[in-house]
């Protein structure tokens, strides 16, 4: 691959370039040079865009793709179709399929369904057998096959000496332990978050506490084992605050936050909208608040979109009764500038990398290429004409949002929308 990008403003903290608008040659793959006006002898493809940015690719923590199983939903080669188009170099996928991701071969199938695209997939693999919480998986056997973490999707483990073992035996071969952060037994029947809110509409409340009270047990697992934990997407301030005092006591820990729980409030919830059902629910502006301080202060370690198609049939039916989820990839990179500068969403979408096994590859003369290309400023009203996904569960619908993607270069590939 050979290209020759013109006039790209470079967002990159860790590039010598960072701030500067230069012309960028791409060879084999490889950035050969960087410079305010490059020529090009050998009539490489040139890319000319509109306020043309490029910083170091994305990355998504916590994407749903379906297969195998429910394709109806999304395939994994259109989901890395959209992970394109929408700016990331690279995503992890979780293991809520059928059957579900828990075996060697499994990540050997998902890792050869990716071969040859431009956007790596990282297979994130089940922490228990068929994410039952009842048996460890075969965690070793996923590691050696390309998974680079463990996770029953949305399922908290309640058992804690099952979590206990997990973290001692995955510390072996420095695996990466994942724990939704919910307690069931205090969440209940709850379908969003408890307060006055739900008590003003009907529905039954999932309390701050379910998710805080799992938070502490793993903190305290954590301590005693040893190890390395994920908590995905927190929602809560307490929750900021217990990770951020594990920190401070330097546990092996790290967290990510949604976007939409970065972004929405559960007063949204006024008109039974379905598309705002998600797990963990909305929370409240407090909530909201304390969250973008976690992220402003590295507490919360990483932004993930959640991306998790649901059909239609599960989505359009009474608020009680549909699932949990929303499509998030499309809309990632302009709700995120909604709330924070371009410098510092970039900062975001770039983070959590290492954590997951990436190495990162600043814009640097001799550098892979890896890279997104995006408009900042480009305001737009996110609508169904922009998701490229197979469902259309999408939380951001109708939004005014802000930056467009013009593609990714990754892996030795271009990938421009048309």
């Amino acid at each position: 691959m050979n290209i020759l990008i013109k006039s790209a403003t470079i967002i990159d903290s860790k590039s010598e370039f960072h701030n500067a608008t230069q012309d960028i040659l791409i060879e084999n793959g490889v950035i050969s040079k960087i410079g305010k006006t490059l020529k090009n002898p050998h009539n490489y493809r040139e890319i000319k865009l509109d306020n043309l940015h490029v910083s170091q690719g994305w990355f998504d923590s916590s994407v749903c793709f379906g297969e195998p199983g429910f394709e109806e939903r999304e395939t994994i080669l259109n989901g890395l179709k959209t992970a394109a188009a929408s700016g990331f170099t690279a995503v992890a996928m979780h293991a809520n399929t059928n059957p579900v991701i828990d075996t060697n071969s499994d990540i050997t199938f998902v890792n050869s369904k990716s071969v040859n695209n431009a956007v790596t997939l990282l297979p994130v693999g089940a922490l228990t057998v068929n994410s039952k919480g009842e048996d460890l998986a075969e965690l070793f056997d996923m590691k050696t096959a390309g998974s680079v973490a463990f996770y029953d999707y949305k399922k908290s483990i309640s058992n804690p000496n099952l979590m206990k073992i997990a973290l001692q035996y995955a510390s072996n071969f420095d695996g990466l332990v994942c724990s939704f952060p919910q307690e069931n037994k205090i969440s209940g029947n709850g379908v969003m978050n408890e307060n006055m809110t739900s008590t003003t509409l009907g529905l039954k409340g999932n309390p701050a506490l379910a998710e805080e009270l799992q938070i502490a047990r793993d903190l305290f697992l954590l301590e005693y084992t040893g190890g390395k934990l994920h908590i995905p997407t927190i929602s809560t301030a307490k929750s900021v605050e217990l990770i951020r005092v594990a920190k401070q006591k330097k546990l092996d820990v790290s967290c990510s936050v949604a976007i939409h729980n970065l972004y929405f409030t559960d007063a949204v919830l006024k008109d039974f909208n379905t598309h705002f059902k998600v797990l963990p629910p909305l929370r409240t502006q407090h909530d909201i608040e304390a969250l973008i301080e976690g992220l402003k202060d590295g507490t919360i370690d990483m932004v993930t979109s959640d991306h998790n198609p649901i059909d239609i049939e599960q989505k359009k039916i009474e608020f009680d009764y549909a699932d949990y989820g929303s499509i998030g990839l499309e809309s990632a990179f302009g709700a995120l500038q909604n709330i924070f500068t371009t410098k510092k969403t970039i900062d975001i979408l770039t983070k959590g990398k290492s954590r997951f096994g990436l190495e990162q590859t600043p814009i640097n003369v001799g550098n892979t290429a890896n890279m997104t290309l995006f408009n900042p400023a480009l305001k737009y009203t996110f609508a169904k004409k922009d998701i490229m996904s197979k469902s259309k569960n999408a939380i951001f619908e109708n939004e005014s949002l802000k930056g467009k993607v013009y593609g990714i270069i990754s892996n030795n590939k271009i990938s421009i929308n048309s």
